[in-house]
């Protein structure tokens, strides 16, 4: 069966690490985990995955210019970058289709500093504080978002793969 969706999902700096990086606030859930839940839930939505980490914020902005007319919507978690990326802001102010900030953890929840997000204000909406779910049930509203939108939300042009 045809996929009518395309979706992004890019994982910023040390989400590699999920599953040692301090459990006590990440869970045991690997990134390969999450990915694979991802996959699972894709293929159940017939939804194409793009899955990408990186530890280095100029290659979460060129994935997104990279797929600028190749995906619908997108989904980031940007890790690090969350409170300090003027670019990664500004990169998705420019995109064509909605992107959904992800956090495992409820960033209020946590130290004074990590209570604010940058990302915010440029995503379309933030899901956090549910652990892996936190992806998963971003990637459900985001794929309602765009079905409901009576066409894909993006510019992508059909049979465009860039």
């Amino acid at each position: 069966m045809a996929h009518d969706i395309r979706v992004l999902v890019l994982h910023g700096p040390n989400l590699n690490l999920f599953g040692r990086r301090e459990p006590h606030i990440y869970g045991n859930v690997t990134l390969d985990n999450i990915n694979a839940r991802l996959h699972e839930l894709a293929k159940e939505l017939r939804v194409e995955l793009i899955v990408q980490q990186s530890n280095h914020e100029g290659f979460l902005i060129d994935a997104f210019h990279a797929h600028i007319d190749g995906v619908d919507g997108a989904l980031l978690n940007p890790g690090g970058l969350t409170q300090y990326s003027v670019s990664l802001h500004d990169c998705i102010k420019a995109l064509p289709f909605p992107v959904i900030e992800v956090h495992l953890s409820n960033l209020a929840a946590r130290e004074d500093w990590r209570h604010g997000s940058i990302i915010a204000s440029a995503a379309r909406g933030t899901v956090q504080g549910l652990g892996w779910r936190s992806y998963t049930a971003a990637f459900r509203a985001l794929v309602e978002i765009l079905r409901e939108s009576g066409r894909p939300a993006g510019t992508r042009k059909r049979g465009s793969r860039k």
